[in-house]
């Protein structure tokens, strides 16, 4: 329990206290973001008046604006407050040997519009270019602020029930484990926990981007972010705050730039080759007329040169486009959709072929014991028992059907050996008897006989051997997910091709693949046989082909596919480790759905660059024959900057809809 003293927060008048805290709060994050905004832009404010000043001196003729060092004292006073912190930044690239930056162009481009007497432009295009930054600054900040906030459903506060049955509200980060949290209705979860009220029911779309209601348990795990919905809930609290499934997830998506698309790297390469090629433009743009003009004035030329250096700057390449891949993981996280990082949305978008696994994939997992046939000579309930103490360190799905239908409790006391046979089955000693549990495959590797055909039989086998003698079989079921047929539609439509690779029997298999629309099935697989299969479909594919599989078990072919898609991250810390991307709610629609999201980000990405080249192309040709000013080439720069950011943004609110 928590220890920590704070004052108890159960009556009426400590609610409403802590309502007008909250209020208070907000309003001084309100004033704090303002008093920032201002000390942000009070450089560009200061110079703003003062140019404008000049200006009106200079329109209204006023006699001691006529000398010329008067004007130029002035200028440089008005071009100060945005020019020095440029100049600073410039020195500090300068340090670190980078000398063609947006800060060393633009310096010189007002440097330069000052030496050839256009003052008032020097001052302009500064002032304009400082404008643009901290709005494009303002711009990002806000983004990834809005971003994290979308994802970030943690409160931070919690109540929790002391000893004595008092309620006192803490900060979530200092709830120590062990403690109980209380809920009331609508109230958002703050750490993980196990429910130790009889049941409850929580929305749990913070972590799976689907608001449908789910009924959690007594002893049912309960996650930071899922809100309660109806009743008054206990939760113990199991798991640090810092630990929490919904803060490893944040740290997830907010590190996700450490894997970048290919786009985003090539595009930072090139704008260490970009800005010097066009810089050094910039000075034949000035030099070369000289030697083929007989009239060459060089103010003129010095002009139009200064205007490349302006439009040099790749700004809206730098920022806009890693802002567009991160909303894009941001946008795919509120779908329940987790990815690693912007080079898997990039190859999202080539995907050509989807791999899927069987059991928890494409059916529930959710094994039923359909039927049990014991062989004569055996008596039923001693060859249940030996099968359950076998199963009994199982997790696998089909153990845990078992054990349901026998319901009795293994005693393990009885075993002497214990072997598990990787695909096939279990070998196990128990009371002096070798006992097989397992799949065709493990009684074939003992040479048991067994009457072949109970191989017709469609559903999943587990079949038992006692003292090298066949004795019997259970006969389990699974059944497919809700909706599989469709998304697999939805993958055929967007032109990908479907397989499955399972280690369950072919027949079953087939059965499924045929009836989901599948286009090709293989059974029977061990692990290493799905990793050749898997070899064997790269080879045919002309593009990227994803596995998609329930985590850490398939992770030989995770890792061979050129995109592992786990399902299931919502309840395995092992998934997140292994998979690419992880679908929080098992629905197989996440697979179409995270596809379509990587090609909006890529169509995002791809408009910024085009309008990015497109203006400052544009910009370049009209300067190099004197149809654009040194402003136009700042809104070129800055301006598109803007643009394309805010082009970026719209992929928080984008909606992606399936067919």
């Amino acid at each position: 329990m928590c220890t920590h003293n704070h004052s108890e927060c159960c009556s009426s008048s400590n609610d409403n206290k802590k309502n007008g805290e909250d209020h208070n709060y907000e309003q001084d994050t309100g004033i704090e973001e303002n008093t920032n905004i201002l000390k942000l832009f009070l450089p560009a404010i200061i110079s703003f008046i003062l140019l404008i000043a000049a200006i009106i001196l200079d329109y209204f003729d006023v006699s001691f604006f006529h000398l010329k060092w008067i004007k130029l004292v002035w200028y440089l006073i008005a071009y100060f407050p945005v020019g020095y912190p440029v100049f600073k930044e410039m020195c500090e690239e300068f340090k670190n040997k980078d000398f063609f930056n947006e800060f060393s162009l633009m310096f010189l481009a007002s440097v330069g519009a000052f030496y050839i007497g256009e003052y008032p432009e020097a001052v302009a295009v500064m002032l304009f270019y400082s404008i643009g930054e901290n709005f494009q600054d303002l711009a990002v900040s806000r983004a990834k602020k809005n971003i994290n906030s979308l994802l970030d459903q943690r409160p931070d506060v919690a109540t929790v029930l002391e000893n004595d049955n008092s309620l006192k509200v803490f900060k979530a980060k200092e709830i120590q484990v062990g403690s109980v949290l209380q809920l009331k209705p609508g109230e958002k979860v703050a750490l993980d926990g196990e429910l130790i009220s009889s049941s409850a029911s929580f929305n749990t779309s913070a972590l799976t981007g689907e608001s449908a209601p789910q009924t959690k348990e007594k002893g049912d795990i309960v996650l930071a972010g899922m809100i309660n919905l109806n009743t008054i809930s206990q939760i113990k609290v199991t798991t640090p705050y810092s630990d929490s499934k919904l803060s490893k997830i944040l740290n997830l998506i907010q590190n996700s730039n450490s894997q970048k698309a290919k786009t985003e790297l090539f595009i930072r390469k090139f704008a260490k080759i970009y800005t010097p090629a066009v810089f050094f433009i910039a000075l034949l743009v000035f030099i070369v007329p000289y030697f083929v003009l007989q009239n060459y004035n060089y103010q003129t030329w010095l002009y139009r040169s200064l205007i490349f250096l302006v439009i040099s700057c790749p700004c809206a390449l730098v920022i806009s486009i890693p802002l567009g891949y991160f909303g894009g993981v941001g946008l795919a996280s509120r779908n329940g959709i987790l990815i690693k990082g912007s080079y898997f949305l990039d190859i999202l978008v080539k995907i050509r072929q989807v791999v899927f696994d069987k059991t928890g994939t494409l059916t529930q997992g959710n094994f039923i014991v359909q039927n049990i046939h014991v062989a004569n000579g055996f008596e039923k309930d001693k060859i249940l028992d030996w099968v359950n103490i076998t199963e009994s360190g199982s997790t696998h799905p089909i153990a845990n059907a078992i054990r349901e239908q026998i319901q009795m409790k293994p005693d393990v006391s009885k075993i002497s050996y214990l072997e598990d046979i990787p695909g096939k089955g279990i070998k196990a000693e128990i009371e002096g008897n070798e006992i097989l549990v397992g799949n065709f495959k493990l009684l074939d590797l003992y040479h048991i006989s067994y009457d072949e055909n109970i191989k017709q039989i469609v559903n999943t086998l587990v079949l038992i051997s006692v003292n090298n003698k066949f004795a019997g079989y259970i006969e389990i079921a699974d059944q497919l997910k809700p909706d599989v047929k469709k998304d697999i539609g939805q993958l055929h439509a967007l032109g990908i091709g479907t397989t499955v690779l399972s280690g369950d029997k072919n027949t079953i298999v087939q059965e499924v693949a045929k009836e989901v629309g599948i286009d090709q099935a293989f059974g029977d697989l061990l692990p290493e046989d799905k990793v050749i299969k898997m070899k064997e479909i790269k080879k045919q594919t002309e593009g990227m082909v994803a596995f998609v599989g329930d985590g850490f078990n398939d992770a030989p072919v995770i890792a061979l596919s050129d995109v592992g898609i786990a399902m299931g991250g919502l309840g395995s810390d092992a998934t997140i480790e292994v998979a690419d991307i992880i679908i929080q709610d098992d629905k197989t629609a996440k697979v179409p759905l995270a596809i379509r999201i990587g090609k909006a980000t890529k169509k995002i990405v791809w408009q910024n660059i085009i309008l990015a080249f497109g203006v400052k192309l544009l910009v370049m040709i009209l300067g190099l024959f004197g149809d654009a000013n040194l402003l136009e080439a700042v809104f070129a720069d800055v301006g598109v900057a803007l643009l394309a950011i805010l082009n970026a943004v719209r992929l928080q609110n984008m909606k992606i809809r399936l067919f």
